[in-house]
């Protein structure tokens, strides 16, 4: 029998978390906001936790008794028109407006992020200045304000990292690619690099780098990713289901089915193998800054 194929609950997930939001902002409890939607409380609770597929028409009619921006509503509108989507692909600029990032709505729900980068330092571990060079690649006729604006909340998001209570859990493997290519030239690169080496201090944080000599490994074919697990419930099972995340030129690809995750996670597993523990790890970090300080 050919296994049924169910629509991707990454979209349908951080739609209820959004309304979750709006309502509790609203100051409505369940129970009230039901009311006035003449829905049941149990259909509430279905939609926050992206238990099942919304109409844009129903999100548009939330969005107006919970007092929500027209921004917002348009956001949560085309984000309700991906919650059928089969794997979700999301393209910045189509149905959901630029600016409306899932990804950071998830990694804010994590308690623990598994990531492999090939070719640039992770966004969580990025310093202001290494930051602003990857966004001028990307954006060239960005404006100074903008630039500033990106790169202001990308460093608001490592917060996670620091937060008292429940910081991310971060494990990092990184390709050796990525200490030795200069972005933004030596100073920039030096100050990055020394960065790292103090971050991995945290005992929250694992950074580890795949040296050259390890020739071939998993990350060769799966190429950049975040695996995100989420909170346990108070029964042990977990809160959401696990999601692989893939940045790509125009957009993002998720990923939650359990062969996906399981092919991923095994994938990670190989290519921690591959790399150095952490102190050889934390000792390269520091012999490539020196490289790039010498010149």
């Amino acid at each position: 029998m050919r296994e049924k194929v169910n629509g991707s609950t990454v979209p349908r997930r951080q739609l209820g978390r959004y309304l979750r939001d709006l309502r509790n902002q609203a100051r409505l409890t369940v129970r009230a906001a039901a009311r006035e939607m003449e829905w049941s409380e149990a259909k509430m609770w279905r939609i926050e936790t992206g238990q099942g597929p919304m109409r844009s028409l129903d999100v548009k009619a939330m969005c107006t008794v919970y007092g929500a921006s027209a921004d917002m509503t348009e956001a949560l509108m085309g984000l309700a028109k991906e919650t059928k989507a089969r794997g979700w692909w999301h393209a910045y600029g189509d149905v959901i407006p630029e600016g409306f990032d899932v990804y950071v709505g998830l990694e804010d729900a994590a308690w623990r992020s598994s990531t492999y980068e090939s070719d640039l330092v992770p966004g969580l571990l990025q310093t202001a200045r290494y930051a602003s060079a990857i966004t001028r690649m990307h954006l060239p006729d960005i404006s100074d304000d903008d630039l500033d604006g990106r790169v202001r909340l990308r460093i608001d998001r490592q917060a996670l990292l620091t937060r008292a209570t429940r910081p991310l859990e971060f494990e990092v493997v990184l390709s050796e690619a990525v200490l030795r290519r200069p972005i933004g030239g030596r100073e920039v690169m030096t100050e990055q690099l020394a960065h790292l080496v103090y971050i991995a201090e945290r005992p929250n944080v694992t950074i580890r780098v795949v040296p050259f000599a390890a020739g071939t490994h998993p990350g060769v074919l799966t190429g950049a990713f975040v695996l995100l697990r989420f909170p346990l419930n108070g029964d042990g099972s977990e809160s959401e289901p696990p999601t692989v995340y893939a940045d790509g030129y125009t957009g993002g690809l998720y990923l939650d089915k359990p062969h996906e995750i399981e092919r991923y996670e095994r994938a990670f597993r190989g290519i921690c193998e591959a790399a150095h523990d952490e102190q050889a790890s934390k000792r390269l970090l520091a012999e490539v800054a020196g490289s790039h300080e010498k010149g």
